[in-house]
């Protein structure tokens, strides 16, 4: 049996949850009991083949996490690709070592990567880097192009074809208000809400999320792009005036932040809850709340929720100005944040206000912003105080603030697959996104709250969570008292389980906790799922439908 097992090499190019610098990291899985004896044998190799290659002022760096270790180094922002391969070197000659095997050669593996990282080597890329890190300029590289700047104030070159120094016009270069989401639950209607503020503020917002890449109205590329690489393309983009970056868990993980120290107006984290745990390392909420918090660096001002537990456990991490929001005024947190004159968005008396110290501002009742449905909808008032922080930080007028609240609605065309409402021949059916319990269980809050006769939930997975997490989304909704459940097979988002593994353990843990068999049904697909939900429904019941990967097909069959 294989003793240790590389589980993945990549390169770390910002803030990430080791540590600021850029430099390859590597994750080993391992026996706990072999982890010292792993990290001081490989800093060995790793620091033995840094000051061979003229790397001697970079530093060395490990991250814990059960069964497993993550190795890493800073490195030149240009050989970040060489660094990885040294950084893979390190770790087989340390490997042989420990096992008693014949590693690779030590001077030849130098002679070779010397000669690697002579060809990978951008001396120009490192000029502009310390140019712009001097000026206080924005600066953002990838593997295709280096830029300086923000939205109209940015140049962006080819990587191969850069200019000296000398030759930018450094007074035409600036930056453009930003603000960075991130959190378990509610990230995308956030920016989505604060692109309607920014709308009515008259100017133009840059989305980057994880449904598309987005300028004003225009879409420029559907699909994932909650990553550095999404910010990046925002950020260049010359019609961008705001820029608005969702920024998740996983691309944090994978490269780090997209942005810097300070480069941030503004970063919001809007909840931490249990979701993607055992990927990356990240084995429980503490870890995956250490992650989240990776933000904060990047911010020069920070918002977070009052009423998340591990939030408030981390707020001392906090060194910039901080904002807090929360659903009770009598919150310990807010009373205490305001008695020393700090900001907040509370909820208070059925209206969302904004609190400066002892001055506490109402800008609208609740029953104005659609997104709430009168009031069910907690979450959403959650995520509406979280945007006004933002907005505030983001320096708009509380005029576009309102507007944006009151404009902005829980419909396929505001808000795609989050929360929009349909009236079927009778029948309230509700579609959203939501996919852990955390998320489940704040949408069967808001529906115990609706009236209707009878309630339905469509529940699924995706394959990439392990069986607890599973079961907990069918015993989630089951505890909710729902009247019947459709569980769905997602066949895009089986991610290596059999199709049908993941519908027979949520009916089995269903049955297990006495759940009644006839109460449950299957279905296909997700489309399947709508379809046997509104044979099932009858005037006056409420469907509630969880969807992921046909969310357009199910938004037609119901629009």
């Amino acid at each position: 049996m294989t003793r240790f097992v590389l589980r993945d090499s990549r390169r770390l190019t910002g803030p990430n949850v080791i540590w600021e610098k850029p430099g390859p990291v590597m994750d080993i899985a391992l026996d706990d009991s072999d982890r010292e004896i792993a990290e001081q044998t490989w800093e060995r190799y790793a620091r033995t083949l840094m000051n061979a290659l003229g790397w001697e002022k970079e530093e060395t760096a490990t991250r814990h996490f059960p069964g497993g270790l993550s190795l890493a180094f800073s490195a030149p922002m240009d050989v970040l690709y060489a660094a990885c391969e040294v950084n893979e070197i390190a770790w087989a000659m340390a490997e042989a070592e420990i096992e008693g095997t014949e590693g690779p050669d030590f001077d030849s593996s130098v002679a070779k990567w010397k000669s690697e990282i002579r060809k990978e080597r951008n001396p120009p890329l490192l000029r502009i880097q310390r140019a712009a890190e001097k000026r206080g300029k924005l600066f953002l590289t990838c593997d295709d192009a280096v830029s300086v700047g923000a939205g109209r104030w940015s140049h962006t070159w080819s990587v191969k074809r850069l200019p000296e120094t000398g030759d930018i016009d450094w007074d035409k270069v600036s930056s453009i208000p930003t603000a960075m989401v991130t959190g378990t639950n509610g990230k995308t209607t956030t920016v989505r809400l604060l692109k309607a503020m920014v709308d009515a503020q008259g100017k133009i917002p840059g989305l980057s999320s994880t449904d598309w890449l987005r300028v004003g109205d225009r879409i420029l590329d559907r699909g994932d792009w909650s990553g550095p690489g999404g910010a990046r393309s925002i950020l260049r983009n010359d019609n961008t005036d705001i820029a608005l970056l969702e920024t998740a868990r996983g691309g944090m993980l994978r490269r780090g932040l997209g942005l810097g120290a300070g480069e941030a107006d503004v970063v919001l984290i809007t909840n931490i809850a249990p979701d993607h745990l055992g990927e990356w390392g990240i084995q429980d909420l503490d870890m995956l709340a250490d992650t989240k918090f990776v933000i904060r660096h990047a911010g020069k001002s920070v918002v977070l929720n009052a009423d998340d537990e591990k939030s408030v456990e981390r707020a001392d991490w906090i060194t910039q100005p901080l904002t807090w929001f929360s659903l009770n005024p009598e919150n310990p947190v807010i009373q205490a944040h305001r008695a020393c004159g700090g900001t907040a968005a509370i909820f208070q008396k059925g209206k969302l206000c904004w609190i400066e110290g002892n001055e506490a501002q109402e800008l609208l009742s609740v029953q104005e912003i659609p997104i709430t449905l009168n009031g069910a909808a907690q979450h959403n008032i959650a995520n509406a105080l979280g945007a006004v922080a933002v907005a505030k930080k983001l320096g708009l007028s509380d005029d576009s603030i309102i507007a944006g609240l009151k404009n902005f609605q829980s419909s396929a065309k505001d808000n795609p697959g989050r929360l929009n409402r349909f009236d079927v021949d009778g029948v309230q059916v509700l579609v959203d996104f939501a996919h852990n319990p955390h998320g489940l269980t704040a949408l069967l809050e808001m529906t115990a709250a609706m009236p209707a006769n009878r309630r339905l939930v469509t529940i699924g997975h995706a394959g990439d969570r392990d069986d607890e997490a599973i079961c907990e989304v069918a015993l989630t909704a089951a505890r909710a008292g729902v009247d019947h459940i459709i569980i769905k097979e997602q066949e895009k988002d089986l991610r290596g389980r059999a199709l049908g593994e993941i519908p027979a353990i949520m009916e089995k843990a269903l049955l297990s906790n006495g759940y009644p068999a006839q109460q449950i049904s299957h279905a296909g697909s997700e489309l399947e799922a709508t379809d046997l939900a509104l044979e099932w429904a009858q005037p006056q019941d409420l469907l509630l439908l969880l969807t992921l990967s046909q969310r357009a097909e199910v938004l037609a069959r119901l629009g």
